[in-house]
């Protein structure tokens, strides 16, 4: 992030606070108050890579989100769009990737404060112990999650989700047998591994480009009831539910608050283009 940009995030959400208060107030009359979704990745002491929050700084903005907002499962989520009514601005938190240093800090306040999250995790990675690529390009080798501590975390009653069965672009995949090994495989590797359903999958990177309509096809057809992207917007009640925009977050208070109340920058995402279809993929792809 620039340095000027960091500046510049408090006097932006000060300046506009008045508009997205009104917004706010308009929506949530009107019952069409939207699920705003977060990504996380790794909570720790030390600053090792960009998309590390540190410990403290995740308590301060978990702590503004419970004052202020209802914090959701996606499947309540899920329902509130399906239902077209949500009358209060709802969060819904998500972690990507799957670090140990989450099982140190992050989810034992989430678990101690009984705040639902989704925590998606690549199978490779947790059973070989491997870093991510993106973390050794950085010169960081930083652990993975192991099964024991998903099963527990899947214990205390947060939701696993597969993150794909290698850390992959989808985006550029398009043999469907490729694709059914990075969603249905993965979701029946991590349900036999952890003995409990896996329903969400997040796409690796999440932008627009890592995201094809085969891939959501199979998805679907794999049995996940929604994905997850991660290049930003908002979802509004009545919107299709199966695909949940995400905003990720950073270690900085201004970058929540600008994201969580309403950015007018965001109202207008376009959402990535996709309609379901029939589990055609899923058959050709099935060995």
């Amino acid at each position: 992030m620039p340095f000027w940009k960091t500046i510049l995030r408090p006097w932006y959400y000060a300046a506009t606070l008045p508009v997205r208060w009104w917004m706010r107030r308009l929506m949530e009359a009107d019952h069409r108050a939207p699920v705003v979704v977060l990504a996380y990745h790794r909570v720790a002491a030390d600053q090792a890579t960009p998309w590390t929050v540190s410990d403290r700084m995740f308590a301060r903005q978990i702590d503004w989100l419970a004052d202020r907002f209802d914090v959701i499962s996606l499947e309540e989520g899920q329902r509130r769009l399906r239902t077209g009514d949500n009358w209060r601005t709802a969060v819904s938190i998500t972690f990507d990737d799957g670090y140990a240093d989450n099982c140190r800090h992050a989810i034992p306040l989430l678990v101690k404060w009984r705040l639902p999250c989704t925590y998606f995790v690549t199978v490779e990675n947790v059973l070989h112990g491997r870093p991510f690529a993106h973390d050794l390009a950085l010169g960081q080798s930083l652990l993975p999650n192991n099964v024991e501590e998903l099963r527990a975390m899947a214990a205390a009653g947060v939701e696993i989700g597969a993150h794909g069965y290698e850390h992959t672009d989808l985006g550029q995949i398009e043999d469907p047998a490729a694709l059914h090994r990075q969603l249905a495989t993965a979701r029946q590797c991590l349900q036999t591994l952890l003995g409990c359903p896996v329903r969400y999958f997040a796409f690796p990177f999440g932008q627009y480009r890592h995201l094809s309509v085969a891939a959501m096809d199979m998805a679907r057809a794999s049995g996940y009831a929604g994905v997850c992207s991660a290049y930003g917007g908002y979802n509004f009640p009545g919107e299709e539910s199966f695909h949940l925009q995400r905003i990720p977050v950073d270690n900085s208070m201004a970058q929540l608050k600008n994201a969580v109340t309403l950015d007018p920058r965001k109202i207008r995402t376009p959402r990535f283009a996709w309609q379901p279809c029939s589990a055609a993929l899923m058959q050709e792809a099935t060995p």
